[in-house]
């Protein structure tokens, strides 16, 4: 099967991957042709681990609408290939949980501040060595803030709005949260007691592997007009926090692979791979899984909003400014399934979306985006490495129609965790960004050389790809200051 992935160009950087055997819709990739290579010498090769390969499996799943979409960040995942969008329809088709992954919405907050380049410079030592103190990172961090199971349940149903009620942030900051900060829908009790007690200690907490909060400058503006109305200028002094569900969201999908490969065989749904295991949209055990997501979103939102909490008390501390001056330009998830409503040949219809390594990118006028930023779209987060920059970006009218509204997500891995670790030493690459002026604190200097910039493709690349192919466009570049890792 795999020697027949055969794409075909249809565009600068789009490229089509014909219907064969079971496909039930084409594959559309959207790459430049560094990418593209890489991907058919995997298939040439028969890489097991093959993105390609699952573009075409995620095309023959049933219900799936337009085509199974692959964006200029794409490499292999489970089932889905991150940087993979697919929507179903909502009778005939299916929820996936390959589609949305283990680390359950996976997401990055943009903070703004009112400190500016270069006059912060001197701040930033203090900066860093007191956010590494006050934020816990690392593989099973634990917060200062334990909850009760029957706190978690209400944390699983409020999301960050629970972490605001407590004192956590501010009111004005769930208006700038998708979703509003909490995902309709959830149900505790379609979370395992498992799930739950893994997360009692867990709230505010940044984890690890490609998690970070990072301390960056905006250092150029492409889209002056926008960046206004987000709020950003020049030498602006910001802050990004990427984490997600951490091991709440995990469970979660650890549980749920296990029920829909029963629900799959009671379905009698074909599964090409063992993370495509999946079960109808309206049946009893896909609601089920769609509240346990929705759980694994708020449990995220909720997260992110605590670390805010604790960065907005240390910029205070160290600088002198009010928390409140520390702003939530937009938090948005990347690990996410939701009912939409999409324009797809000219009809509007209600879809399963699913985003896998993909951020939601609204364009202008969708009731989704905050009121501030209805003429514009809401802010898509696109998070570089630890040495090049980050890119805030927005939606386009073309990505409304061609990828249901998502946009790349990061630069996307060039090498697997295992290979960058052989090829990179921690020290190193920590010494080597200090001498480009990115100061770096971290648990596991291991996980440094895993998430090293050269184990990831061309950030520039990337969200060139996504420009050529109109379905992103660049806002403002950020450049970063101050790494924290897990």
């Amino acid at each position: 099967m795999i020697d027949r992935l055969v794409l075909e160009r249809i565009g600068a950087t789009e490229w089509l991957l014909p219907r064969t055997g079971d496909m039930r819709v084409p594959g559309r990739i959207y790459a430049d042709e560094q990418t593209i290579s890489q991907l058919e010498e995997d298939t040439r090769n028969r890489v097991e681990w093959n993105a390609l390969r699952q573009v075409r499996n995620v095309a023959a799943l049933p219900g799936i609408v337009d085509a199974a979409l692959a964006l200029p960040d794409v490499h292999p995942g489970y089932g889905f290939p991150i940087g993979g969008v697919g929507a179903f329809d909502l009778d005939q088709g299916v929820v996936v949980v390959g589609g949305v992954g283990f680390d359950i919405n996976c997401g990055v907050r943009l903070l703004s501040t009112p400190l500016s380049w270069p006059a912060a410079e001197t701040l930033l030592l203090q900066l860093g060595e007191q956010l590494f103190r006050a934020v816990p990172a690392g593989l099973g961090a634990e917060g200062k803030l334990r909850l009760p199971i029957a706190e978690i349940d209400q944390l699983l149903m409020g999301g960050a709005s629970y972490v605001v009620d407590r004192g956590f942030g501010e009111d004005r900051d769930l208006e700038y949260i998708e979703e509003n900060g909490c995902a309709a829908n959830a149900d505790p009790g379609a979370v395992s007691m498992r799930a739950k007690q893994r997360q009692f200690r867990q709230l505010g907490t940044l984890g690890s592997g490609n998690h970070y909060l990072e301390v960056q400058v905006v250092d150029e503006l492409l889209d002056e007009e926008t960046a206004s109305v987000y709020g950003l200028s020049v030498g602006q002094i910001v802050i990004s926090i990427h984490t997600g569900s951490r091991a709440l969201g995990h469970q979660i999908g650890q549980d749920y692979l296990k029920e829909m490969t029963t629900s799959s065989q009671k379905y009698g749904i074909p599964i090409p791979e063992r993370e495509l295991v999946c079960a109808p949209i309206r049946s009893p055990e896909g609601t089920r899984y769609l509240s346990a997501v929705a759980c694994g979103m708020n449990c995220a939102f909720a997260n992110r909003q605590m670390i805010a909490h604790l960065v907005r008390g240390v910029f205070a501390e160290v600088s002198g400014i009010r928390p409140e001056a520390v702003r939530t330009i937009y938090d948005i998830g990347h690990n996410n399934v939701k009912v939409e409503s999409h324009d797809i040949d000219g009809v509007s219809r209600s879809v399963l979306v699913h985003r896998k390594g993909s951020t939601r990118a609204f364009a202008s006028g969708r009731k989704e985006s905050p009121s501030a930023y209805q003429s514009t779209g809401h802010p898509v987060l696109v998070g570089g490495t630890m040495g090049t920059a980050s890119y805030v970006m927005r939606g386009t009218d073309t990505g409304m129609k061609a990828t249901f509204g998502s946009a790349i997500h990061g630069a996307g891995r060039a090498l697997s965790r295992k290979k960058a670790a052989k090829r990179f030493w921690g020290e190193t690459v920590i010494s080597d960004l200090a001498a480009d002026g990115v100061r770096v604190w971290t648990h596991n200097h291991r996980g440094i050389a895993e998430e090293a910039p050269g184990a990831y493709k061309d950030i520039e690349r990337v969200v060139g790809a996504a420009v050529d192919a109109r379905i992103g466009h660049v806002v403002a570049r950020l450049r970063p200051l101050v790494v924290l890792k897990g």
